[in-house]
């Protein structure tokens, strides 16, 4: 079992313009591909990797919508080995929620719902979209540009920032 499955420590992580540039689009003959000219897929996850690795007790959970197009060993197995050990869960549960009212919640919603489910210690999470989060956990928002996820230094040193409060 992994030793980070109760982590008091938590990273919520969407993927889509955090991890990679967010024109990212499934096709049923040619999979998931992103649209944008010399972009390619988890191109940013060595720098997460890079981010955590002086932080080993600092547990993923998933909030991003590949979880539910897709089931969440898939969307995991997307990640590189040492981001895949981190993950603990994710936000979307297809045994415990309806997909539809899910889906329709902000991604702000549904990760203080997951918050407040999983009850961790600390947590902080990353994703481009600002928009919808409840107010008493937008400082725990580290909100990326959509085109430049991770890649962006400023955002790398708020994760620093970040990850050292907790």
């Amino acid at each position: 079992m992994n030793q980070l499955h109760k982590a008091t420590k938590v990273l919520y992580l969407d993927f889509d313009g955090v991890l990679h540039d967010d024109e990212v689009y499934f096709h049923p003959r040619r999979g998931i591909y992103i649209k944008t000219p010399g972009r390619t897929l988890f191109e940013w996850a060595p720098i997460l990797e890079d981010l955590l690795a002086p932080h080993p007790d600092v547990g993923i959970v998933l909030a991003t919508s590949w979880v539910r197009v897709m089931s969440f060993q898939k969307a995991k197995r997307h990640l590189c080995p040492a981001l895949q050990e981190r993950v603990i869960g994710a936000t979307y549960h297809r045994r415990w929620m309806r997909e539809a009212d899910f889906a329709a919640l902000p991604r702000g919603v549904q990760i203080a719902a997951d918050v407040r489910r999983r009850n961790p210690g600390k947590w902080f999470a990353l994703d481009d979209e600002y928009a919808g989060w409840p107010d008493w956990c937008r400082d725990k928002l580290i909100s990326t540009d959509s085109s430049s996820g991770i890649s962006d230094p400023a955002v790398q040193q708020a994760i620093k920032v970040m990850l050292e409060q907790m």
